[in-house]
């Protein structure tokens, strides 16, 4: 039966990588798990076992650390555009490249009630990401986004008006606890990737009207408050057109009481992982 390579690519994934940036006053710390994937003219390497084409991917686990050795990028996308270019300028029968990275987070540790400059400590898992692809000779793509961010709202959220059949349980509720881990991705313009952009800045800002968002949204639903974060977002920057937010629904079980003879006013809840809802949309610019 005849057979034909279809589609390939392969890499390096979970490469760690701590940067250390030494300042007069201060030091800047950043972690970060790097994946290189590459697309090209590897067919030999599958068909006949002929590496010729082939990088191996150690040396590419080599060139995450020489590229940051040299680098004097302040952001991962800005390091992930290094890195792309330093392996398709030395690399032709390397078609693409793709380069994730996710940011582990560390914060400043406070003593004496001020940040101290060389002296940090794990946040919380919340991580920052980035996808950035290039062709050869062609422009850069550039998705930056956060995963696993908690929260948790414990005012302004109801659940009312749903379908009801001979299977709900549910019962409705003016008044719940709203938590999820939210994961959000927002691929950036064009045009914005041409001009330039402070990747770390944009970042910050829309995580940050995103969760003013959360805070202030009086929610009718899961879907109704990840509809006004995306929407936020997208009125905060030009630099996007549209986001995509996931938010699993992290349910907290009102315990009953009732059969020790209390009451229980919102006041005493399980909090669970499994199972949980899953909402998610993308949102564009209209």
């Amino acid at each position: 039966m005849p057979t034909k390579l279809h589609t390939n690519r392969y890499g390096k994934s979970r490469v760690r990588l701590m940067r250390l940036t030494k300042h007069f006053d201060h030091h800047d710390l950043d972690e970060w798990t790097v994946q290189i994937l590459l697309t090209g003219d590897f067919t030999t390497a599958h068909t006949l076992g002929d590496n010729s084409n082939i990088l191996p991917t150690d040396t590419m686990k080599n060139t995450v650390y020489f590229v940051a050795h040299l680098s004097k990028a302040d952001s991962m996308e800005a390091y992930a555009q290094e890195l792309i270019d330093y392996i398709l300028t030395r690399n032709p029968q390397v078609h693409s490249a793709e380069v994730v990275i996710e940011s582990t987070l560390w914060k400043r540790l406070q003593v004496d009630g001020k940040p101290f400059p060389t002296a940090f400590m794990r946040g919380s898992d919340e991580r920052q990401t980035t996808t950035v692809s290039r062709t050869q000779n062609q422009p850069f793509t550039i998705t930056s986004g956060l995963d696993r961010l908690t929260i948790l709202k414990t005012a302004n959220s109801a659940f009312t008006g749903f379908i009801k059949d001979e299977l709900t349980t549910l019962p409705e509720t003016t008044d719940r606890l709203f938590g999820t881990a939210l994961k959000a991705e927002w691929p950036y313009t064009p045009e914005g990737i041409s001009a330039g952009i402070d990747f770390n800045k944009v970042r910050t800002h829309i995580r940050e009207v995103m969760l003013n968002t959360f805070a202030h949204h009086d929610s009718l639903s899961v879907q109704q408050t990840l509809f006004a974060m995306g929407e936020a977002a997208l009125d905060h920057t030009t630099l996007i057109d549209e986001i995509h937010l996931l938010m699993p629904n992290k349910h907290n079980l009102l315990i009953d009481l009732a059969r020790f003879g209390h009451d229980n006013p919102n006041h005493i809840f399980v909090p669970t992982d499994e199972p949980h809802g899953t909402i998610e949309a993308t949102i564009h610019r209209a």
